[in-house]
C-alpha cells in the first residue's frame, strides 16, 4: 500500500528535487502544494500522511502551517525542509509539532536516514530496492531542463525571463539567502526574518519603481560591492535605512558616539556579512567561484533613487534580485539588491542547467 507524502513548497525546483530525494523502493502516492494553504486543504483530503514542508511561502508560511495543524488537529506528520538555517527556526518548528528539520537543497541519505530513524519507512523494504525499485509517480517525468540560451545572443534579444530561470534562481537564492541570514542571527544574536525572494529583468532606467519596498524611509545609505565568475557578473547593493542604526549598532556593540564614520564601519559589516555569505551560497550550488571587488560607499543619508544610479550609463537591463532582512523585534530593515549583467544570464542558465537536470 503507498504512503500519502505531500510536499509543500511554493518552488517548483524545489518540489521536484523533493520527490526525487524520497527513498528508492518506497510505494508512495506523492501530492503537490505550491502555498501554506494549498498545504492545509490537501492534508484535510488526505493526501499527507507524511508533509515535507517549506517555511518560506506566500499566502501561508510553514510556520502558519504547523500552526493550523495544531489548531486543528489535522493528522500528520511534518518534516520542515527549509534554507532558513537559524537555530530559532529549528527549535520554533519543532515545537510546533514538526518531528525533524533538513536544510535545502535536501539530501537523500540524510532524508532517508531520518525516515528510518523515526520508523517512517521500512529498512527491510529498503534492502531489497536493489530487486525492485518503485519510483514516486511523479518521478517519473524527467524535470525540464533550463533552455540553454546562445551566448552570442545580443542584449536585445532577451526580452523576458525564462520561468524555469526565474523558479531556478529564486530557489537557489532562497537557500544562500538563508545562510546569510543565519550568520547575521549568530553575530547579532537576534532571529532574521527572511523575505521570498524577487527576481526580475528590469530595464536599469526603472530600477527605483522596481524596488519599491526600498522607497519606504526617506534617507538611506548604501555600499557597493562588485563580483565576477565564470562569464557572471554584476554588483551587489546593501542598503540601509538611516532609522536602523542605532539598533544595528547597539546589536554590534559599537561604543562612542554614532557619527558618520560609525555608521559607515556598521554599513561595512554588515554587507560584508550578507554579500559575503549570499554570494558563497549562491556560487556553491551552481558550482562556480566568483571573485569579489572592494567594497565602495554610494552615498550616506540620501534618497535612494540617488543609490540606484550605479551603472545606469553602462547596462540597458539587468537581472535583478531583491532580498529584504529584517530582524524580529527591531525597527530594523536592511535591503541587498544583486543586479547581473544581461550578458550573464546564458551563463546563469547554464550552469542553473545541471540543478534541473539532477
Amino acid at each position: 500500500m503507498s504512503t500519502p507524502v505531500l510536499i509543500c513548497d511554493d518552488s517548483n525546483m524545489a518540489r521536484k528535487q523533493c520527490a526525487r530525494s524520497l527513498p528508492d523502493g518506497w510505494p508512495v502516492d506523492v501530492s503537490f502544494a505550491t502555498n501554506g494553504q494549498e498545504g492545509v486543504e490537501a492534508i484535510k483530503e488526505g493526501k499527507a500522511e507524511l508533509l515535507l514542508l517549506d517555511l518560506n511561502m506566500p499566502v501561508m508560511d510553514g510556520y502558519e502551517v504547523l500552526e493550523a495543524i495544531r489548531a486543528q488537529d489535522l493528522e500528520t506528520m511534518v518534516v520542515v525542509i527549509s534554507g532558513d538555517i537559524q537555530p530559532e527556526a529549528r527549535n520554533r518548528v519543532k515545537q510546533l509539532g514538526a518531528i525533524d528539520f533538513i536544510k535545502k537543497p535536501v539530501d537523500k541519505d540524510k532524508l532517508t536516514s531520518m525516515l528510518l530513524e523515526y520508523g517512517i519507512i521500512d529498512a527491510e523494504l529498503l534492502a531489497n530496492k536493489e530487486q525492485q525499485i518503485i519510483e514516486p509517480q511523479v518521478a517519473k517525468d524527467k524535470p525540464s531542463k533550463a533552455p540553454e540560451l546562445n551566448k552570442s545572443e545580443s542584449k536585445d534579444s532577451i526580452k523576458e525571463l525564462d520561468p524555469q530561470l526565474r523558479d531556478c534562481l529564486q530557489e537557489i537564492s532562497n537557500v544562500a539567502m538563508g545562510q546569510a541570514g543565519d550568520m547575521l542571527a549568530r553575530l547579532l544574536k537576534v532571529f532574521v526574518e527572511l523575505p521570498i525572494p524577487n527576481v526580475n529583468l528590469i530595464e536599469v532606467s526603472e530600477l527605483c519603481m522596481a524596488f519599491a519596498s526600498v522607497e519606504d524611509f526617506d534617507e538611506t545609505s548604501g555600499v557597493c560591492q562588485g563580483f565576477i565568475g565564470s562569464g557572471i557578473s554584476g554588483e551587489a547593493l546593501l542598503i540601509l535605512n538611516d532609522s536602523s542604526f542605532g539598533d544595528m549598532a547597539a546589536l554590534l556593540n559599537y561604543k562612542g558616539q554614532l557619527d558618520d564614520s560609525a555608521e559607515l564601519e556598521v554599513l561595512m559589516d554588515i554587507s560584508n556579512i550578507l554579500v559575503g555569505a549570499y554570494l558563497k551560497g549562491l556560487a556553491e550550488q551552481l558550482d562556480l567561484h566568483f571573485s569579489r571587488g572592494a567594497p565602495v560607499v554610494l552615498g550616506q543619508h540620501c534618497d535612494v533613487s540617488q543609490l540606484l544610479e550605479i551603472n545606469n550609463q553602462a547596462w540597458q537591463r539587468t537581472l535583478a534580485i531583491e532580498l529584504s532582512y529584517a530582524i524580529e523585534d527591531y525597527p530594523i530593515k536592511c535591503d541587498l539588491l544583486l543586479f547581473f549583467t544581461e550578458d550573464s544570464i546564458p551563463h546563469l542558465a547554464h550552469h542553473a542547467s545541471y540543478l534541473l537536470d539532477d
